[in-house]
């Protein structure tokens, strides 16, 4: 299954760390806010966030409040409202309507887990029990779908715009999904499916979140579209990024065991690109004969799989589509003006880029 992007947790309920200088860094996502008063609007956003995630998830029954906010307090890096706040930089960032905006984002996100951890039948999340391994698979999905709900509620206030960019948005997620379980069709070419797939699953909901900023920041049409491209392309690459690293990192780094992937057989980028490679030399094709049992879960396999795939010519093609995905986002920003929260978006860019090299 793909995994969100920008998953996992921090040392506060946004995964905001401080570097020595006192800019701010958020959590593992690479993005720095070295203007002071940029990351003071931004952090006065993502508290706000925080205090109306947990009222806006309360319900009069106390145990689907217990459920509900199970994984708001969990934690996470909150990386869809740090973009609606950096979105609404271009217009007004202190207007009204950006942190309902980015509650709106943050529960669309949070009920997708709840569904995601019943289809991996995963049983942590966020570094404590998921709701479903707490509860039951039929729980979990009931309280993800009462956070669609709420979301919805939410995006009521906003206005017509709101709610039909969150239901097109949630669409998109659910087709993503689907794509993901049927597969790719007969003639269909692997590739080419599993980036329709990141596209619909992950990067949907980030460009709507950095849509979102622009659009109730006040921002000019022509510059909230800038900021939705950038958001998809970003999301997107950011994915594939998260990919390699299951391959190329060491545990500390991914926060995982490395081939996890691997291991439980889901066909990422690199894995894809090595399959349909034609290669002649000896590793590439040993590693088509591996990897073309499906999973990997011999030991003694898997490690043989992970060593040939770092060193691969499918992984350095995969390196490659992550840098020319970071560098599209990046050239999406063009139409915005040069500010602080551009040049923030943009170390998002280098950080994709450069973190699997």
């Amino acid at each position: 299954m793909v995994k969100p992007a920008g998953e996992g947790t921090g040392a506060t309920g946004s995964g905001v760390r401080r570097n020595r200088r006192g800019a701010g860094q958020f959590g593992e996502l690479g993005l720095y806010l070295a203007d002071p008063r940029l990351e003071e609007s931004v952090l006065a956003v993502l508290e706000a966030v925080e205090t109306e995630l947990r009222s806006t998830v309360a319900s009069a029954d106390p145990f689907v409040t217990e459920a509900a906010r199970h994984l708001v307090e969990a934690g996470g890096k909150r990386f869809r409202p740090l973009l609606v706040a950096l979105g609404a930089q271009f217009g007004d960032p202190a207007a009204a309507p950006v942190v309902p905006a980015a509650v709106v984002m943050e529960l669309t996100h949070l009920a997708t887990l709840y569904h995601d951890d019943v289809m991996d039948e995963a049983a942590v999340r966020r570094g404590a029990q998921s709701a479903n391994s707490r509860w039951t698979n039929s729980v979990a999905i009931l309280v993800g779908d009462y956070l669609f709900a709420r979301a919805a509620d939410v995006a009521a206030d906003l206005g017509t715009e709101a709610v039909r960019l969150q239901a097109r948005t949630f669409s998109q997620l659910v087709h993503g999904q689907i794509a993901e379980t049927v597969g790719p069709r007969p003639g269909e070419d692997p590739v080419a499916h599993y980036l329709e797939v990141i596209a619909g699953k992950t990067g949907s909901l980030i460009a709507t979140s950095t849509r979102f900023g622009g659009l109730f920041g006040g921002a000019s049409p022509e510059h909230t579209e800038a900021l939705a491209g950038y958001g998809e392309t970003i999301g997107v690459a950011f994915q594939l990024s998260d990919d390699l690293l299951d391959i190329a990192s060491e545990s500390v780094q991914s926060g995982k065991t490395p081939g996890t992937d691997l291991r439980e057989g889901v066909p990422t980028l690199p894995v894809l690109y090595a399959r349909a490679g034609d290669d002649s030399d000896a590793a590439s094709v040993r590693l088509r004969e591996i990897l073309g049992a499906g999973a990997v879960t011999d030991d003694d396999l898997h490690a043989e799989a992970l060593g040939l795939l770092r060193e691969s010519p499918a992984m350095k093609r995969a390196r490659e589509t992550v840098r020319s995905y970071a560098e599209d986002a990046r050239a999406k920003l063009a139409p915005l003006p040069e500010n602080p929260a551009r040049r923030a978006l943009e170390s998002l860019c280098d950080f994709v880029a450069d973190r699997t090299s």
